[in-house]
């Protein structure tokens, strides 16, 4: 991660969300450490990658996420050739609702 040209290293971030116990652990950490506007968009892109995956059109995704084509664009790049975060993620969300 960059800021201001410094690189920023998320290794404690990322061990930070690792020592969250639960989904109420997760909201308090995520309500301090993020905006309700970085929330929205972070919580957004996974509705959309839900959607990718279920094939829906990008004009359907658009209205029932309200995301723009770019966001939509963006998360496809990434479920389809990242580093397979969101694939994991669905994956695993998948799972609990099976359940």
């Amino acid at each position: 991660m960059n800021f201001k040209g410094k690189k920023v290293d998320g290794e404690n971030l990322y061990k930070a969300i690792l020592c969250l116990k639960n989904e109420e652990e997760c909201k308090k950490f995520f309500n301090d450490v993020a905006t309700v506007n970085e929330l929205s968009a972070m919580a957004q892109r996974i509705e959309v990658a839900q959607l990718l995956d279920k094939d829906l059109p990008y004009t359907e995704i658009m209205d029932i996420t309200g995301a723009s084509s770019t966001t939509i664009s963006r998360v496809s790049k990434c479920l389809n050739f990242g580093d397979g975060g969101y694939r994991l993620i669905l994956e695993r969300l998948g799972d609990k609702e099976d359940v």
